[in-house]
């Protein structure tokens, strides 16, 4: 693949409604979900390092739905495929991360996360991961 896929990123209104703390919230139940997972091992193992590496992925997300550019004033440019190439991730793993962010959305009204927006999220999520893909 040459680019990332052709998806439509999340509706901005998406922060609006939830706003950072529950954005923060959502991810990091999410890398527990993770961390409890047959990927637990392409995440930090210990409480501190899991935290932050859920911060980054919170940030990321942040900008992505509508909130200011977090990620990239905190650590640059995301390079998302280059900064997950170092693990090998095949549609199996990328199945998994999805069921475990799926997991979490089940109940979105523990992160106020708008449920009208919920289904084009998660296309976007479904759509997008694929492109992490690295190994067959």
């Amino acid at each position: 693949m040459n680019g990332p896929p052709q998806v439509d990123p999340p509706n901005p209104e998406i922060y609006q409604l939830m706003g950072e703390e529950n954005m923060f919230r959502l991810l990091h139940d999410v890398y527990d979900e993770f961390a409890n997972s047959s990927i637990k091992d392409m995440f930090p193992t210990d409480p501190e390092g899991l935290a932050e590496a859920a911060d980054k992925s919170a940030c990321f997300f942040v900008g992505l739905c509508g909130g200011p550019p977090l990620y990239h004033q905190r650590y640059g440019n995301p390079m998302l495929r280059r900064r997950h190439f170092p693990f090998p991730i095949d549609m199996n793993s990328r199945d998994v991360w999805l069921a475990c962010f799926l997991k979490v959305l089940k109940n979105p009204q523990d992160y106020n996360f708008p449920e009208q927006h919920l289904d084009s999220f998660i296309g976007f999520i479904a759509g997008f991961s694929p492109w992490m893909v690295n190994k067959e």
